[in-house]
C-alpha cells in the first residue's frame, strides 16, 4: 500500500474542504504505518481531522 498525497488519496476524503482533507491523509498515513487497517485508517482520519478544524479554526486573511 503506497501512502496517499493531495493527488491520490482514498475516493472517500474527495468532498472534504482540502485543508480537513490533507490532515486526514497526514493522520490516515500515520495509521497505516502504526499497522491500521485501510478502512478503519480512512474513517479515523477524516474523522480526527475534522475535528482538528473544529479546534483549528484557519487564520482568517
Amino acid at each position: 500500500m503506497m501512502p496517499w498525497n493531495k493527488q491520490d488519496y482514498p475516493v472517500s476524503m474527495k468532498n472534504l474542504k482540502p485543508r480537513i482533507r490533507n490532515k486526514a491523509i497526514e493522520i490516515a498515513n500515520a495509521l497505516l504505518d502504526e499497522g491500521y487497517e485501510e478502512g478503519r485508517a480512512i474513517a479515523i482520519g477524516t474523522s480526527q481531522a475534522e475535528k482538528w478544524d473544529e479546534d483549528h479554526p484557519a487564520a482568517k486573511e
